[in-house]
């Protein structure tokens, strides 16, 4: 389950946590909507270039989640709802986002690894004993071209891991109560079927869950947040409101 923060100082984003990975030597957080400068329908913390909002207001959002987490740099992805990874070895003189990309890894301390959300899954690896972080952005598209997958064999093609060893978390998303799907039949591969608590509803968190332990991930080192974006208005939510904000989820290493 998560748990709240608060700041007192204004120029730090409020976020949540997972306890799990608290004791860890990594820095993450799940920001909330709240918090930022944004207005009228990004209100407040959107963190998305590509929404309609101002680049001023969104670099302001990000500079307090920056300031929240301690953290000097964010790599974010510029996310097509593909499989592709991006491996960040050197820290980058400023914040850089890269397109074409749907999942980040690291082994480089001091930068915060960001997706933006509006219903879709974040889902946060790391493993302490290799110091390494990733985050995965995870649609349905992502999740039908199975990119936790992909990106656990490239974290462990370049750093050498033990998949075993690393510790995931899924960030509030589209929960099974809201996920829909009437043309699951065209859109949804034929395994994902056995998913469904209710007609053409689909749970996405039992998904990721069974492809990281697919991957090689022990069960019991996955956090779900249980948290629906659709029903929760602490987040954004493509879904409930169309034009709308990002929120973030972000990991890196101290």
């Amino acid at each position: 389950m998560l748990k709240k923060t608060n700041y007192d100082d204004t120029s730090k984003a409020d976020h949540a946590v997972f306890p799990e990975l608290e004791s860890t030597k990594s820095v993450h957080g799940i920001f909330s909507r709240h918090g930022g400068k944004s207005a009228d329908l990004w209100r407040s913390l959107n963190v998305s270039y590509a929404v309609g909002d101002s680049q001023e207001t969104v670099d302001e959002n990000r500079q307090r989640i920056k300031s929240a987490l301690g953290i000097s740099r964010l790599v974010s992805a510029g996310q097509v709802h593909g499989d592709q990874v991006l491996a960040i070895e050197e820290k980058p003189a400023v914040d850089i986002e890269k397109e074409g990309y749907d999942a980040l890894i690291t082994n480089v301390s001091g930068i915060g690894l960001m997706v933006q959300q509006a219903d879709c899954q974040a889902v946060l690896l790391f493993d302490e004993s290799r110091s390494i972080a990733g985050v995965i952005h995870a649609g349905w598209r992502g999740s039908v071209a199975n990119i936790i997958d992909k990106t656990i064999a490239e974290i462990d093609r370049r750093f050498d891991i033990r998949p075993k060893n690393l510790l995931a978390a899924v960030s509030p998303s589209l929960g099974p109560c809201c996920a829909e799907f009437i043309n699951f039949r065209d859109e949804l591969p034929t395994e994902f079927h056995a998913y469904q608590p209710q007609a053409a509803h689909f749970n996405f968190w039992e998904i990721s869950r069974d492809q990281l332990t697919g991957a090689g991930l022990r069960d019991e080192n996955i956090t779900l947040s249980g948290v629906c974006t659709v029903c929760n208005h602490e987040y954004y939510s493509y879904r409930r409101e169309g034009i709308t904000g990002r929120f973030a989820s972000v990991v890196g290493l101290l």
